[in-house]
């Protein structure tokens, strides 16, 4: 796990009052790997027109983008000292208007797939070799866009198209007999299921292809990951950690 980009999260949502520190630590591994082993980009040109795309339709979860984006030095320099902030780039939700290297503006679930779809079509019939990937939550797979968009991208083949499922069981809270991995089979999309704080798994999983399908990798992932206070599902889905918090989840992270 990437304990150092954990301990950024949360003293960034202290400062800033924001929230969202278990959705974060959801997918902050897998994100992580996609910027730094899966991802094609120019660090100085953000659109670079033969560049990979990312869409972080979980766009809650935004804080752990800031951080890996802040590591590989893809933000303006102090951009997250401001993080939620009058003046600053970086709000509580991606803006593809502000902050480089942001590929759509999300937040209002299931909107950011029906945009990876039309990337990847975009792309299929101009021709280009792009990828797209598109992270969604595994309660935002109740939406109905996401079925939708999965329909169109098994009819269009869209063999470019990569959707991460954070498969943290918030979906279990409403839906507790829901088989998430059956339901993406049964749209013909080639389904990977793995653990997302476990590297290894991650590298295989984003190794899996099919030249027939699109590819969903539905990572099991752990809501608050790395913490013991923070895991699960009950008030730190949007809770402000105390400053006597923050130093108990820095030190469970040391």
């Amino acid at each position: 796990m990437n304990q150092d980009l954990r301990k950024r999260i949360a003293e960034i949502i202290y400062q800033a009052k924001e929230g969202h520190i278990p959705s974060s630590y959801s997918i902050v591994d897998i994100i992580n790997h996609l910027y730094t082993s899966v991802l094609s980009y120019d660090s100085n040109n953000p659109t670079w027109e033969k560049r990979d795309y990312f869409i972080l339709s979980k766009g809650h979860g935004c804080a752990a983008l800031w951080v890996v984006l802040e590591k590989l030095n893809l933000l303006p320099e102090r951009a997250l000292e401001q993080y939620s902030q009058f003046g600053g780039i970086l709000g509580g939700h991606p803006d593809r208007t502000k902050v480089p290297f942001v590929e759509a503006s999300t937040g209002s679930l299931g909107h950011g797939m029906p945009m990876a779809v039309g990337c990847a079509l975009a792309h299929k019939i101009t021709g280009n070799d792009n990828k797209v990937f598109c992270l969604v939550g595994d309660g935002e797979c109740h939406e109905g866009t996401i079925w939708e968009s999965a329909h169109v991208a098994t009819n269009r083949n869209l063999n470019n198209l990569t959707v991460i499922v954070d498969w943290n069981q918030s979906a279990a809270q409403l839906c507790p007999t829901d088989d998430l991995p059956a339901k993406w089979r049964s749209f013909g999309w080639h389904t990977v299921v793995f653990d997302g704080h476990n590297q290894a798994q991650i590298e295989a999983a984003f190794n899996e292809n099919d030249a027939q399908a699109p590819t969903v990798l539905i990572a099991k992932n752990v809501k608050g990951k790395g913490v013991s206070m923070t895991e699960g599902h009950g008030p730190w889905h949007h809770k402000i950690p105390s400053k006597e918090e923050l130093e108990h989840i820095l030190e469970a992270l040391s």
